[in-house]
């Protein structure tokens, strides 16, 4: 039979097993919004990568959600990389912010 100490342990596992799991939908949402942001700019998105940079809980009118922040990087003319960052809380968008960057000539 389990003890208690047992059943702790096989709920903190489930719990970083469900977390694993729908990490991959958090992370899908955040890059179709920076793809669509990007477009938007007339901006590249870059390898198309999200980078999660952080994770916190907040409470919301329905409950409490996680706050994720993801970096990622962006291009507009094509010579330079830049900074990007997106934050949701669940799978709404807060806000995205990006680095000042050069405008393309305009000929």
């Amino acid at each position: 039979m389990y003890d208690l100490a047992d059943l702790i342990w096989l709920t903190l596992a489930g719990v970083c097993a469900l977390y694993l799991l729908r990490s991959g939908q958090f992370k899908g949402r955040a890059r179709q919004l920076a793809i669509a942001h990007c477009r938007q700019l007339d901006l590249q998105l870059l390898d198309h990568s999200m980078v999660i940079i952080g994770l916190w809980p907040v409470r919301r009118g329905n409950g409490p959600v996680f706050r994720r922040t993801y970096q990622f990087e962006f291009a507009s003319t094509g010579d330079r990389r830049y900074p990007g960052k997106l934050i949701m809380e669940g799978m709404h968008l807060i806000s995205i912010d990006l680095e000042t960057y050069k405008l393309p000539d305009q000929d």
